[in-house]
């Protein structure tokens, strides 16, 4: 009876841990979920500033550029060359896909560096950049995975699977621990740096 009582106790006590959360937040009910109000709010201004600038930036084209239509244009070519030197000749479908996350990443980041978050006041909790939150990051890493995927099927149908007995079978185990820790490793990366620096 010891034994069963001592079990309930350790059952609640890592009951009452799973509840602790890393400061305050605040949430809004939408529907039936629950939604992360202080990602939302920031991810909003982070899609919204790219979206703003963008806009700014070539509402008038001009066949040589300035400002900021050669400043987007070189970025553009900066994500063109990252990508081609990373994919090679056929990267050219995955720029986009490669820009944006390149784009909303680096500026969420900032954004917690350069916006003063701090001077709007909620209920709950306070705003910072939206990849200091894990589930921002866990979803931009399961988004980079399921990409990976999609290029290795697309490419190479179902011999891709055929790398994981490469260079033998016996590695098996290991290359598919490593394709399921790879998303969990960039999620806590990511949020490890911006949260240790805000």
């Amino acid at each position: 009876m010891n034994v069963l009582s001592c079990s309930i106790n350790t059952l609640n006590g890592l009951y009452d841990l799973s509840g602790v959360e890393v400061g305050q937040h605040f949430y809004w009910k939408i529907g039936g979920f629950q939604v992360h109000g202080q990602v939302l709010i920031t991810s909003w201004v982070v899609i919204a500033i790219l979206l703003g600038s963008a806009a700014l930036a070539v509402r008038n084209p001009q066949t040589i550029p300035t400002g900021g239509q050669n400043f987007f244009e070189y970025v553009l070519e900066f994500i063109r060359d990252v990508s081609k030197t990373q994919i090679g000749e056929e990267y050219g479908h995955w720029v986009p896909f490669i820009g944006t996350m390149f784009l909303f990443i680096f500026v969420s980041n900032w954004s917690g560096a350069l916006l003063p978050w701090k001077i709007i006041q909620l209920p709950h909790g306070e705003l910072a950049a939206p990849t200091n939150d894990i589930n921002t990051t866990v979803a931009l890493a399961l988004l980079t995975s399921v990409a990976y995927f999609y290029a290795g099927l697309t490419k190479k149908g179902l011999s891709y699977f055929g790398k994981y007995i490469q260079p033998t079978p016996i590695l098996l185990p290991i290359n598919i621990l490593e394709d399921f820790t790879k998303p969990l490793s960039l999620s806590f990366r990511l949020f490890g740096n911006i949260l240790a620096d805000e």
